[in-house]
């Protein structure tokens, strides 16, 4: 069963029987999902020795690796959807992870925290500290955030290198917003390839 709302959303945009990778996979309860759900055949790459034996024990093909050395091994366009959930703010190489993911896929699927969430912006604008909150539960010091971003932060980081936003949903909890998502959002789910495809 999924309970995490962006895993709704990204069974909604993955095609029945597409061939999906999915980068920072965990314990694979996506994949499982998307498998059982729609079909797909799916691996996993994930780098945590705990979530790779969960991934292994959800019957998930999983590869161990560390995504900053990059997706080299794998082919061009081997991939209809490559996925990246709530993982992108954690990677080092923002600019080549992403590159790579579209090299790989057709398309990607990319979800993250808005760091614009007006409630985020409340903690550090009337208490003078960096936000904790349920979706972002670390304090400023063993967060393994390295980039904090916003919805507008992604959406021009897509446009400067040409990358065509094909759907986008911000949630508030569990519902979508669309009333200034950049404010009322908290977590953005982004389906992207490049403007040529």
């Amino acid at each position: 069963m999924i309970t995490r709302a962006d895993f709704d959303i990204i069974t909604q945009w993955v095609p029945s029987g597409a061939r999906v990778l999915d980068l920072g996979c965990g314990d694979g309860a996506l994949l499982k999902h998307l498998a059982e759900s729609k079909a797909v055949k799916g691996y996993g790459i994930e780098n945590d020795d705990a979530a790779l034996l969960g991934a292994i024990d959800n019957g998930v093909n999983v590869i161990q690796a560390n995504l900053e050395d990059g997706l080299r091994d794998i082919a061009s366009q081997s991939f209809d959807v490559v996925v990246l959930s709530q993982t992108l703010q954690a990677i080092r190489h923002t600019e080549a992870v992403v590159a790579e993911m579209l090299r790989v896929g057709t398309q990607a699927i990319v979800t993250f925290p808005n760091f614009g969430y007006w409630k985020h912006r409340l903690q550090i604008a009337f208490g003078g500290r960096m936000p904790v909150s349920d979706d972002l539960p670390y304090e400023w010091y063993n967060t393994p955030n390295v980039h904090l971003f916003t919805v507008r932060d992604f959406e021009a980081f897509c446009n400067a290198r040409n990358y065509r936003v094909m759907n986008r949903r911000v949630l508030a909890g569990d519902r979508e917003t669309a009333w200034l998502p950049n404010l009322t959002g908290n977590l953005a789910i982004y389906q992207i390839c490049p403007s040529q495809r």
